[in-house]
């Protein structure tokens, strides 16, 4: 069997008082893509923290690619690259100047800003200051920093928060992209649609603890509920919707029933979303 890019055994971590993140096990195998779901405040930035050398686990242990995250710290910060939600870019610099900077300490050889650049959509632009970029332009140019020295894993922490829609888009691509490289990605989001179109697995995360992990379809199969969302017309000219249950005994009698006697406008499948599954284990939801 394959060696997991990232093995997570017991981890824990406290601000002083408040237990951040709670005795939590996990593996990630090579090119997968995990994301950390769960509302601001349950530990995922604390995780990422961690794993990432920026903070030292009080308990429990976790290597990166084999290496020890905390006796091989900065041979294991070689290999990744890191976006977070907050930039900490040089903005007096350009996007251009940032980028060789970074390519100069991971002693990246041959390096073209340029290309990458263009990737993220800020070609015609890298000239300029980056104190002068929008939000979603210094995200983009945060995704093009991680993407800097070709790295083998990436961390992600919220990297489209409040981004509008072409940003978003154009960070999913790269992700994408990066994974069809074999580079694993470790995201951590509140927004359960980007995690359902982006990971081949989502951890629950609620209040420091891992309380689910697997695949987004199986999660919806274990805690989800189908049902058929059915438009019908009255006699008045009212539209009333009427929800059936997949998967009942009485759902083929009912779906006659409505076809059979009712003036039916639309109908339409449904299933769970990753937010009302984990409303359902945690009885809180993803923004709370």
């Amino acid at each position: 069997m394959a060696q997991p890019a990232i093995s997570v055994k017991d981890l824990s971590f406290s601000y002083g008082d408040t237990l951040a993140v709670d005795d939590i096990s996990f593996d990630v195998a090579g090119g997968e893509v995990i994301g950390f779901l769960g509302p601001n405040g349950a530990g995922k930035s604390t995780v990422v923290k961690m794993l990432t050398g920026q903070l030292t686990p009080q308990n429990g242990s976790a290597t990166l690619l084999g290496m020890d995250i905390v006796k091989e710290r900065k041979q294991v910060q070689q290999e990744f690259g890191i976006s977070f939600e907050f930039t900490n870019l040089y903005e007096q610099m350009s996007a251009v100047e940032n980028l060789n900077l970074f390519a100069k300490l991971y002693k990246v050889p041959d390096f073209d800003a340029m290309n990458l650049l263009e990737k993220v959509g800020l070609g015609g632009r890298e000239k300029e200051h980056v104190a002068n970029y929008s939000k979603g332009m210094k995200q983009r140019l945060m995704m093009a920093r991680a993407l800097v020295s070709d790295p083998k894993m990436l961390f992600l922490d919220e990297p489209t928060d409040g981004l509008d829609p072409v940003s978003t888009e154009t960070i999913h691509t790269l992700i994408r992209a990066a994974t069809q490289q074999g580079t694993t990605v470790f995201l951590t989001t509140h927004d359960m649609v980007e995690a359902d179109k982006l990971s081949d697995r989502v951890a629950f995360l609620n209040q420091g603890k891992i309380v689910a992990l697997d695949t987004p379809a199986r999660l919806k199969q274990r805690f989800g509920m189908r049902a058929l969302k059915v438009e019908v017309e009255l006699p008045n000219g009212d539209i009333e919707v009427r929800e059936v249950t997949l998967d009942e005994d009485q759902t083929p009698q009912t779906v006659f029933d409505l076809l059979k006697n009712e003036r039916i406008l639309t109908v339409h499948s449904e299933e769970a979303t990753l937010e009302d599954i984990f409303f359902d284990i945690t009885g809180r939801g993803l923004q709370g």
